[in-house]
């Protein structure tokens, strides 16, 4: 091998060292990217001084996406050191460094998804309980620039595909319009926008989240407009953090996404780093959620205000009124009340990623009394209080509605 390749296998086996050790198998199950597998194949043969086979294998790449970028960096890379020393992954000018930066980042952010693979067997600790009718279930690991696509077997999550992934410029956690940061926290799909009815920046289309959601606004986070959405037209990716606080993906991974999609039941788990457990693990704060939400339900049923308030923070807010207005005005309305009966259906719990002893509940709700019988749906945050009681800090009812169609703030 010449000397241009010998120090472009040491360039490349520092982005690999990364992580020691050889990269996980993948699941057999899953779907894989041929992009991707190509990619990872060809930094491997560098690393492994492999020059011909590496060549190989980025000609085939470079071939079946001409506009993966970061592939063609790659090619050029293993092209010039055939002839000649080169200093650094991505040997061009000063002119464009700024752009290898950021292809630099999408190789580390792609090298240190392929080598950290979670465990097989383990799954994200958010998803407590999925509903009959939540069919996929997205998760995106925000630091690691990935999303991740499950589907509901019968209450089980499993893992389909994963995919890589850009968020926004200044990180995670937005707190406020025009941070330029993702969000972290558990929304739902809320929209479908086709391609064809967006600016190109979007690539193949968007689906906007419900960003911010009840959480959000009890905290006074502001902004709109976060999206999952595709990539410009001439573009296959774009650096780990390039976006106005959407998630970013390949237009053909975007579209592989839109026919798994049910519109308002589609969970977006956004953690900053997903926390994958053993379902021993999960299905043990689950069984301790579900025993708490029964006996909130019990308890409505009972007629005894005393019970049924205990199930509720202190710190509960119902619109404009707080804790004790709440209760005193459910005391009046359980006067007239000789019988409640409540069933709760399409039952979900996912815990927040952003907040510790926090979790998102949703339901359908059938009430019947004497004097009033009604259908909602509804969606609940729970909290562990400091006694280690699950109570309610939030409790509203689910109300569709659209996004403006707006750069994402």
């Amino acid at each position: 091998m010449r000397l241009g390749a010998v120090r472009l296998s040491i360039l490349i086996g520092s982005l690999w060292s990364l992580h020691a050790g050889a990269a996980p198998k993948p699941d057999p199950h899953q779907l894989q990217l041929k992009e991707e597998t190509l990619l990872m194949d060809t930094l491997g043969h560098i690393r492994d001084h492999h020059l011909d086979a590496a060549l190989q294998s980025i000609e085939t790449l470079v071939e079946l996406n001409p506009k993966f970028r970061l592939a063609q960096l790659v090619y050029g890379d293993l092209l010039l050191a055939k002839s000649q020393p080169i200093g650094e992954f991505g040997n061009l000018s000063l002119k464009t460094r700024g752009r290898i930066n950021e292809l630099r980042d999408e190789a580390r952010s792609r090298l240190r998804s392929h080598l950290s693979q979670p465990l097989q067997g383990t799954l994200p600790a958010n998803m407590l309980r999925l509903s009959p009718d939540q069919k996929r279930i997205i998760v995106v690991d925000l630091e690691m620039s990935r999303l991740y696509l499950f589907e509901n077997d019968n209450g089980t999550p499993r893992l389909l595909a994963n995919y890589y992934a850009s968020i926004g410029k200044n990180g995670t956690a937005k707190q406020v319009e025009g941070d330029l940061k993702t969000p972290v926290g558990v929304y739902f799909i809320s929209r479908h926008i086709p391609g064809s009815e967006l600016p190109d920046l979007y690539g193949a289309g968007a689906l906007p989240i419900d960003y911010p959601n009840p959480w959000d606004h009890r905290l006074g986070r502001t902004g709109y407009g976060i999206w999952i959405h595709g990539v410009p037209s001439d573009t296959y990716s774009r650096a780990p953090r390039s976006s106005e606080g959407c998630v970013a993906l390949a237009n053909a991974d975007f579209e592989s996404l839109i026919p798994l999609i049910d519109i308002g039941k589609t969970p977006v788990i956004l953690a900053d780093k997903v926390d994958w457990q053993p379902p021993s693990h999960i299905e043990q704060q689950r069984r301790e959620l579900e025993s708490a939400i029964e006996k909130w339900r019990r308890d409505w049923e009972s007629r005894n205000i005393t019970q049924y308030a205990a199930n509720y923070s202190p710190l509960f807010k119902a619109g404009n009124r707080d804790y004790t207005s709440w209760v005193a005005r459910k005391e009046a309305i359980n006067r007239g009340k000789t019988q409640i009966n409540v069933q709760l259906t399409d039952l979900s719990i996912f815990s927040e990623p952003g907040e510790q002893g926090l979790v998102v509940v949703r339901f359908s709700q059938r009430y019947e009394s004497n004097n009033y019988s009604g259908d909602a749906y509804k969606r609940q945050y729970w909290k562990r209080e400091g006694d280690g009681v699950w109570r309610i800090v939030y409790e509203g009812t689910e109300k569709s509605s659209a996004p403006p169609l707006a750069r994402n703030q």
